[in-house]
């Protein structure tokens, strides 16, 4: 089946713009927990309506980072009504998922483990039939476990030729790929489904999101909801420069934040290892794009130029 969607899309009647097989013409699920430790909500939804990928549903669960669903989807919620609320139209509702992490079947065979039939599963599968073209297939952006995209497969297997998965995940070691923390280490049989049966853009580089938005830009933010929104957030980021989920929207908005990529396959002989996915080994045409590099300056200077400047594009 993967050989089959990369045939797909290298065929297809527009070339992605940039490194990577989708850019900002795709539509996209996000599929995360918390939204109050980093800013993608907030790129997600300025560039959804400036230009960038259209934003087709969030899905929202639970993980061990950010154990509270409820309290997860609360705050998305709010974050999209505060963006509506400041002039960005047809953003969705937010989903709230409930699907829990995969166990490895006996057989280790991916196709015999259980579908949890969870709501994002089944939201990712229905929305890709309604949306994705032969060219352009639907992205999930994923910052949290794999889970429910792995759900999608084990509910619907042909999933896998109308998605093209790109993840805030794991880490790089030159040539190699590792699908471990963050994010990879939630649901490690989840990352062996994913790796194994879709396309996959692994984000496995990061940047000081603090950046972006610093204490001495708060003043400056506009002063409607979604202004106050960020200056409620800003103080609580992640600080560490190990974890910051909007690179997943940033590397499909921005044709050069990427700018550099290993091509890579899972490695399946390797023994199961239960805190992170398959190893990823380079290979030519493998179905893995692994970024290595991004230019992360592009992040805060988007942000600025459509907080402060609305209608224009950072592509």
């Amino acid at each position: 089946m993967v050989a089959s969607c990369t045939g797909t899309l290298d065929a297809g009647r527009d070339h992605p713009r940039g490194l990577l097989p989708v850019d900002q013409r795709n539509p996209v699920i996000i599929y995360n927990d918390a939204s109050s430790d980093n800013w993608m909500g907030e790129y997600a939804a300025l560039l959804a309506n400036n230009g960038g990928p259209p934003l087709a549903a969030i899905v929202l669960t639970a993980s061990s980072y950010w154990p509270d669903a409820n309290a997860n989807a609360t705050g998305w919620s709010d974050l999209m009504t505060a963006a509506g609320e400041s002039g960005l139209p047809g953003l969705p509702s937010v989903t709230l998922s409930g699907g829990k992490p995969f166990t490895r079947p006996t057989s280790g065979d991916v196709d015999d483990t259980p579908a949890n039939n969870s709501a994002g599963g089944e939201l990712i599968v229905d929305l890709s039939r309604k949306l994705s073209l032969p060219w352009r297939p639907v992205v999930v952006l994923v910052g949290t476990q794999m889970t429910d995209v792995a759900d999608a497969y084990l509910i619907d297997n042909s999933v896998v030729d109308r998605v093209v998965v790109v993840s805030s995940l794991g880490s790089y070691a030159a040539p190699n790929g590792a699908m471990g923390p963050p994010n990879g280490e939630l649901d490690s049989w989840a990352d062996w489904i994913v790796a194994e049966k879709f396309q996959v853009v692994q984000v496995s580089t990061f940047y000081d999101q603090t950046t972006d938005v610093t204490a001495a830009d708060v003043p400056n933010l506009p002063s409607d909801p979604l202004g106050a929104e960020m200056a409620a957030k800003q103080p609580n980021l992640f600080t560490v420069t190990t974890a910051s989920d909007q690179v997943s929207v940033l590397s499909v908005a921005l044709p050069t934040f990427v700018t550099g990529v290993q091509r890579a396959s899972p490695d399946t002989s390797a023994a199961f290892d239960p805190t992170q996915g398959p190893p990823l080994v380079p290979t030519t045409d493998g179905n893995v794009w692994i970024v290595t590099q991004i230019q992360s300056s592009l992040a805060g200077a988007c942000l600025r130029l459509l907080l402060l400047a609305p209608g224009s594009s950072c592509s």
